[in-house]
């Protein structure tokens, strides 16, 4: 009777079964570190960032360099400065590097923070970009971070990319 009980389990289990091993999965996997590279949308990111920064660049650049030829000057006429005009002229040129220390620090924060603006807006439409695919080629599971591993038949980076480009 146990034995009966068991084939009947058997024979359940493989007509219930069959059906999910007979379904396969569309499975793709996109290189993350592939596409923020050769997307033309960072390329395009980093123009914006750099078009939007150049003139506090510039800025910054000149006032380091004003502030350097200040200090050689110093460094030459030294000897016929006063003690008294000498410190004077040497609070201006600290209280000028304060300044300039200050604006480079503005500079580089804000040039972070925007930074991190665009790879954040770049992530997105990376994502929505994936998806749609997902959508229109009917994958089952798509896998962007975390692969040690995908062979060529899996990998969709291309065509993510392709789809980047077209946008």
């Amino acid at each position: 009777m146990k034995k009966m009980k068991l084939i009947w389990f058997c024979v359940w289990m493989a007509i219930f079964t069959a059906p999910i091993h007979a379904t396969e999965l569309k499975i793709g996997v996109v290189n993350a570190a592939a596409v923020m590279e050769q997307s033309p949308q960072k390329t395009r990111a980093l123009a914006r960032l750099e078009k939007e920064f150049s003139s506090r660049s510039k800025s910054i650049e000149s006032k380091v360099k004003s502030l350097r030829a200040k200090q050689e000057k110093l460094a030459q006429d030294g000897a016929i400065y006063s003690a008294e005009q000498m410190k004077s002229k040497e609070r201006e040129l600290v209280s000028e590097q304060r300044d300039i220390k200050r604006l480079q620090d503005e500079y580089s924060e804000d040039l972070s923070i925007r930074r991190n603006e665009e790879l954040r807006k770049l992530e997105q439409e990376i994502a929505t970009t994936i998806r749609d695919l997902a959508i229109a080629e009917s994958y089952d599971l798509i896998v962007f971070q975390g692969v040690i591993f995908a062979s060529d038949k899996v990998d969709i980076t291309d065509k993510v990319l392709t789809s980047l480009k077209s946008k």
